[in-house]
């Protein structure tokens, strides 16, 4: 079995293919980041917080515009908010 070069094209069609079309994507993160951007409690945010739930409604995009059951979205979900779980509880890595 012959395997194709890795190029960008090739990249950008596989995650076509499991993510969907990019600016359908990108709509829909935008409209959540938006969301959570203009609420009262997004000021009260440190860095980290604030990236990691711009991080989460990226991959919830994800999730929305493409395949729902590729369990990668929803562990790097998790990721993200473990991470701040363990920087709240001083156990950050």
């Amino acid at each position: 079995m012959e395997t194709k070069p890795d190029t960008v094209a090739n990249t950008l069609t596989e995650r076509g293919t499991r993510y969907g079309k990019f600016s359908s994507h990108a709509s829909i993160s935008q409209a959540i980041k938006d969301t959570i951007r203009c609420t009262d409690g997004w000021l009260d945010l440190n860095s980290s917080q604030s990236e990691a739930l711009e991080m989460i409604a990226h991959k919830i995009a994800r999730i929305l515009n493409g395949d729902p059951n590729y369990a990668d979205s929803w562990h790097d979900i998790a990721g993200y908010a473990s991470l701040i779980d363990n920087q709240l509880n001083g156990k950050e890595l």
